[in-house]
């Protein structure tokens, strides 16, 4: 049996054995009702290490650390790519970047025949939401989130603008929502993109929007992506006034001997902490809590722009490398899945997964057949202490100028080619998590074998 028609089967027993009746009984549902409601969080360039529950210790987390410590934490979780368009069109279609049109940070837009997990979910009554960067198409093109299966979509259409934390308008839907206050530089150098007058923060504007889709669906269910653009950089912003990290205020780190990127990279974390206490306090509210899968999860590793030193929190931990490397700091995130109720609190999981898997995932979630092809595997097994099918092996390719970075992860083995002409590197992750022994010619016929699917 191939990998796929495994895991189809091991999700059909799983529904056999009463996952359906599982989903309806929680939260005092009747048998009757409906499968669980689904929340996707993802920042934007967190890395790794920026979290409480993975290790950091100067940003606090507080919400976040305990969402781990109320559900699951993944050890060994991937992004789709090392940046963020690539890596979101991976989660949306549930194919790595071997089988996706875009293997760069390239402007790109959804094409009709591409199918979206909120696609899937809302031909299966879902009222699908989103909030924040989308980064996919436009008004103008098939590629704005209502063409692609959100009823509902606030925030920033454009990827460049999403990178500006005081922009003078978002979008709702296909309409343009002023934003009071903010008036941007009109000088050419910055493109329009630095704010002279800061009133309103776009990341406050967006959550409160997600909130509310959450209290006029409480009924579900529903499907809420929300992409927040905290901690990126506003690298406009940096070049004309040394400052990228742009936040209204730093909270708690306002007198501590930090240069103010600093503060304010670690002042954008812990607000998007505080939000995520908001939204928890919001499904308890309206007694939806145990009958919600909350996802937390980031794009890709740790940059180092606008100011901002990656290396200064130790924001990739125990890794090597940051945003556009393919080395496990640029790739590797955190990934935090909360269940009441059916995911067994403070447990951990190393089954190594990816932004592909996602998709696959959501569908079992609801019940629904997943399309054929893709390259995820759900790990709704893993987060039900359940037996996981794994993948044969892990694949990413990036390209960046002229140059084409490649990794495969193959168990516990990892293979790096930082361009096309360059010498397969190999490292073993089971004793050398930092990549930092490379030992390719020890193992020739291993790098042949990975070298293989490279080139494949």
């Amino acid at each position: 049996m191939n990998t796929l028609r495994y895991v189809r089967h091991v999700t059909k027993v799983m529904l056999a054995a009463g996952l359906i009746a599982a989903f309806a009984g929680c939260g005092g549902q009747t048998p009757d009702e409906r499968p669980p409601n689904i929340i996707y969080i993802m920042a934007d360039d967190l890395g790794y290490g920026d979290l409480g529950s993975y290790g950091q210790q100067q940003i606090q987390t507080p919400n976040l650390d305990r969402l781990a410590q109320e559900g699951i934490r993944f050890t060994d979780h991937y992004a789709g790519s090392t940046v963020c368009r690539p890596s979101r069109l991976v989660l949306w279609t549930g194919y790595h970047t071997g089988n996706t049109p875009l293997r760069s940070n390239d402007i790109y837009v959804f094409q009709p025949q591409e199918v979206t997990v909120a696609e899937i979910l809302q031909q299966h009554g879902y009222a699908t939401g989103g909030v924040g960067k989308w980064a996919m198409g436009d008004t103008s093109n098939t590629g704005h989130p209502n063409r692609n299966g959100f009823d509902f979509w606030m925030g920033y259409l454009n990827q460049s603008d999403a990178h500006n934390y005081y922009p003078t308008h978002l979008w709702r839907n296909a309409e343009v929502i002023p934003l009071p206050g903010n008036v941007l530089s009109d000088d050419p150098e910055t493109r329009g993109r630095v704010a002279v007058e800061r009133v309103t923060y776009s990341h406050d504007v967006m959550t409160d929007a997600a909130l509310d889709f959450i209290r006029r669906h409480a009924h579900g269910p529903f499907l809420l992506h929300i992409h927040w653009t905290v901690p990126h950089a506003n690298n406009e912003a940096g070049n004309a006034t040394g400052d990228g990290m742009e936040v209204p205020d730093y909270g708690i780190y306002e007198d501590r001997p930090w240069p103010s990127t600093e503060k304010g990279h670690a002042a954008m974390i812990t607000r998007m902490d505080r939000d995520v206490g908001r939204l928890i306090a919001l499904l308890q509210e309206l007694d939806i809590d145990r009958h919600t899968v909350v996802f937390f999860t980031s794009d890709n590793g740790p940059h180092a722009e606008g100011g901002h030193d990656h290396a200064f929190f130790d924001s990739n931990g125990p890794l090597r490398g940051y945003k556009r490397d393919l080395y496990e700091g640029g790739i590797r995130v955190p990934l935090i899945v909360r269940w009441p109720g059916r995911i067994a609190p403070g447990s951990t999981a190393d089954h190594p997964s990816a932004f592909w898997d996602y998709l696959p995932t959501a569908t079992a979630l609801a019940g629904v057949e997943p399309p054929d092809g893709l390259d995820g595997i759900s790990y709704l097994p893993t987060l039900l202490g359940g037996e996981q099918p794994r993948h044969d092996y892990l694949y990413w390719a990036f390209e960046q100028g002229t140059r084409t970075k490649q990794a495969v992860r193959y168990g516990a083995w990892k293979a790096v080619r930082v361009g096309r002409d360059a010498p397969v590197e190999l490292y073993d992750l089971s004793m050398d998590l930092g990549e930092e022994n490379d030992v390719a010619t020890a193992h020739p016929e291993l790098v042949a074998r990975l070298t293989a699917i490279m080139e494949r």
